[in-house]
């Protein structure tokens, strides 16, 4: 975690205003109230577009699961968010990506025995986070492997997931109870 205590503390229920009330009885429900859905309380109008994009991103992508979570962990590593890095872990294992493929996404497209895919997928989360790009060559490679839409989709997941990073360092959102840290 960068910082060790929240600069914005999450809300707990009954701090929520009917808006917040509102947009959290899904997570509510379905036994997801995440710290990270807490912070953003504080902003129920910007928490509420917010989700409509990043449930794209997580669930209507048209990448699979598997190298959709390769690229969150790798902007999460580069980042240094260790909220996202610990929620996606999680969710890469439910993706039944292994440990070494995890751990891949802190080691880098340079990571020996990576499929050629992979390292694709890394080397254009790296190109993006450097410098807003992806290289002709990279991106030629990935044509390869990607649809249009799939490669559209991989630009918009890293772009949301260091968004994402931003926010989670800079308000100083901490782990959820049992959620893994860098150490995976």
């Amino acid at each position: 975690m960068r910082v060790l205590t929240p600069r914005i503390a999450p809300q707990q229920a009954d701090e929520w205003n009917a808006d917040a009330q509102k947009l959290m009885q899904p997570f509510v429900a379905d036994g997801r109230v995440f710290n990270i859905f807490k912070t953003l309380m504080h902003h129920p109008d910007l928490a509420k577009r917010w989700l409509v994009f990043a449930n794209h991103i997580l669930g209507k992508s048209t990448l699979p699961p598997r190298e959709r979570e390769l690229i969150i962990l790798r902007i999460g590593y580069l980042c240094q968010a260790g909220y996202e890095w610990g929620q996606h872990v999680q969710i890469a294992r439910a993706a039944k990506m292994t440990d070494a493929e995890i751990r891949s996404a802190k080691t880098g497209p340079q990571t020996s025995g990576l499929s050629e895919q992979d390292q694709l997928l890394l080397q254009a989360t790296d190109e993006l986070h450097a410098d807003a790009f992806i290289t002709d060559e990279t991106w030629s490679g990935l044509a390869k492997h990607f649809s249009t839409q799939q490669l559209m989709d991989i630009v918009f997941t890293v772009g949301q997931y260091n968004l994402v990073s931003m926010a989670l360092n800079s308000f100083g959102v901490q782990l959820d109870e049992g959620l893994p840290g860098w150490d995976v």
